[in-house]
């Protein structure tokens, strides 16, 4: 259930009214005769961010990388088009908390500051409607998947978070390729008032195994996670998990915590990649590159050691890359791995052109995908971190 209690006469209509049916057109509908506009149409983007996929089928699917609503989804702003009968169309970002849902068209006779707050409003409805239903409603699930998921994909995506995550002081996004047949890899984040979890988890394997290890460890991060266990009992309740329920299995991982006070990232590296700090456009070579430890299900190779907790202190706007071996080990069209400073360079430069975190990493995966002669190898995963706290007496820009 929608509910508001804002003390906006208007929130709280369009709440009653969102309210009255399981079915998100019919409400639609009546919201927007009840507003004033002419009619409304929901577009939520596909699995892989490729098209945007009305609700009715009186509307067609359009492309992300080109069409204004497609804009409007990249840059997560207000876009305004005439049409020929002289109705205005009005394309409103579609976002729940900082997760990018799709986007909704409304048209209208004209468009004036009343009707555009008016459609904010709508959109804000909408967005928290598709995300309560989304979870019991197959049918959201079926309109954004253009292929059949294969079971270990389908198996881990009931347990991966929205895609992005975010407050005032920072934002965490990831992608996950290929998208219907991801076998090991996952990630995770969540926040609190005062920290970000987040992790990237690469199991051993492509197969059903595999995405009961990663699941498994993503529900033991939880687990641990919301009983306040801080970093080190966190890590070694999925090492005793795993042990516990698949002594055959393991995962490599790194596992974070953000301070959004202070900035102090504190992290743990059990047999991955090392994390990438990009300060000021540019690579901070091996700046969180130290000895990993062993992966994650492989206790027995600690000698009874506790696992090392290493910690670094971020600069406002710090971003940190966290990864699997797929993307740095994909080919590109002149047969060369893709590599570290391929992706750092690519990052650092849709940083410098004021390119929204999503948008950088959706960008970034299709560049990898859509390469003529560009393969995974295995799983690719991309999780950037951004930490932007407010400046001193000052407001954080979006």
């Amino acid at each position: 259930m929608v509910t508001s209690d804002s003390g906006d006469p208007l929130q709280d209509f369009l709440a009653d009214e969102v309210n009255r049916t399981e079915d998100l057109a019919p409400a639609l509908s009546r919201c927007a005769k009840a507003l004033g506009l002419h009619h409304a149409i929901v577009y939520l983007v596909d699995l892989q961010q490729r098209h945007l996929v009305p609700l009715t089928d009186v509307a067609s699917v359009l492309p992300v990388d080109d069409s204004p609503a497609g804009w409007t989804y990249r840059t997560q702003s207000l876009r305004v088009e005439p049409s020929r009968d002289g109705v205005v169309t009005a394309w409103f970002p579609l976002i729940d908390g900082a997760e990018r849902l799709g986007v909704l068209a409304v048209h209208a006779p004209a468009l004036d500051a009343a009707s555009v707050t008016r459609g904010k409003a709508l959109a804000t409805l909408v967005a928290m409607m598709v995300t309560s239903r989304r979870v019991y409603k197959d049918s959201y699930v079926r309109l954004t998947r253009t292929e059949r998921m294969r079971l270990p994909s389908e198996l881990l995506r009931a347990f991966l978070p929205p895609r992005t995550i975010g407050n005032d002081r920072v934002v965490s996004t990831a992608v996950l390729e290929p998208a219907y047949e991801i076998g090991g890899d996952a990630f995770d984040h969540a926040l609190t008032q005062s920290t970000l979890h987040a992790s990237v988890l690469d199991s051993m394997g492509h197969d059903l195994a595999s995405g009961l290890t990663s699941a498994l460890s993503l529900a033991a991060c939880r687990n641990a996670r919301r009983v306040g266990s801080d970093l080190p009992e966190l890590v070694r309740t999925v090492d005793e998990t795993l042990a516990a329920w698949l002594p055959d299995q393991f995962c490599t991982a790194v596992l974070t915590e953000l301070d959004l006070g202070t900035g102090v990232l504190r992290w743990c590296n059990c047999g991955h990649p090392a994390p990438l700090l990009i300060r000021e456009q540019r690579l901070l070579t091996d700046a969180l590159e130290r000895d990993p430890e062993p992966p994650l299900g492989l206790s027995h190779l600690r000698s009874h050691r506790e696992r090392t907790i290493h910690e670094t202190a971020l600069r406002p706007g710090d971003r940190i890359l966290l990864y699997t071996d797929g993307v740095t080990e994909s080919r590109m069209p002149d047969g060369e791995l893709f590599g570290l400073r391929r992706f750092a360079d690519y990052v650092i430069r849709a940083t410098a052109a004021g390119e929204l975190a999503p948008e950088t990493l959706r960008r970034l995966i299709h560049s990898i995908l859509d390469a003529e002669t560009s393969r995974l190898r295995d799983d690719a995963t991309i999780m950037l971190l951004e930490w932007r706290p407010p400046p001193p007496g000052g407001r954080t820009a979006r």
